[in-house]
């Protein structure tokens, strides 16, 4: 067999071994087009090479119960879904980076609490601002809620302390990979949120700003 056809066969087999992988935390269904304006105003945040969300505190605590003491001042709740490993790691090696993208591992979702204006909160970050009308903010939450892992008494799963400020990882839903990353998740839960938008190659960061700067207008 031809040497060069090494590295295609490698990665066929690699994209059917992680296709048959946990897909989770699946999108939920989008509520119905409507007309009405959307007065609740959300971002999607970019850290770099990691994207998030960023939603109103008190709609948040609603959905997320656990939420009600542990965030009780924040304005906004940034919520963000990675590997567990590379995402809570104290220093990032290449070896935890190559783990992380290549071989399916367990999932955190990261909540910070944001006062204030979150544009101001993240500086150095790009942040876009969205506008959703309540069901499609519903939708979002309830995409949300379902990417934190619960215990046998439905409760959430606090984990360590998070990466910045006010800040707490959970354990998450999924399993975190190459084809279900953290730009991907973004991507569902703009998808649940019926904002028109294919998950399905939003594998960057870069990918997922674009889309959301086109739906800001």
């Amino acid at each position: 067999m031809p040497s060069t056809t090494i590295p295609a066969l490698a990665l066929a087999s690699l994209a059917i071994l992680l296709s048959a992988c946990s897909t989770e935390p699946a999108a939920v269904p989008p509520p119905a087009p409507s007309e009405a304006a959307g007065g609740n105003r959300i971002y999607v945040a970019s850290h770099g090479w990691h994207t998030g969300f960023i939603l109103p505190a008190d709609e948040v605590r609603k959905a997320i119960p656990e939420f009600r003491r542990r965030f009780a001042r924040a304005d906004f709740i940034e919520i963000g879904w990675g590997d567990k490993g590379f995402y809570q790691a104290e220093e990032i090696t290449a070896a935890l980076t190559l783990r992380a993208v290549f071989w399916p591992t367990e999932s955190v979702a990261h909540a910070v609490a944001i006062p204030g204006d979150p544009v101001e909160f993240f500086p150095t970050s790009e942040v876009e601002q969205l506008s959703l009308g309540d069901a499609e903010l519903s939708s979002l939450l309830r995409f949300v809620s379902g990417s934190l892992r619960r215990d046998g008494g439905g409760a959430i799963v606090p984990m360590g302390k998070g990466l910045y400020g006010d800040s707490q990882f959970y354990g998450g839903v999924g399993d975190y990979h190459l084809f279900n990353g953290c730009n991907k998740w973004t991507a569902k839960g703009l998808q649940s949120a019926g904002m028109g938008i294919s998950p399905a190659f939003k594998l960057t960061a870069g990918s997922v700003m674009r889309a959301a700067r086109a739906m800001g207008g």
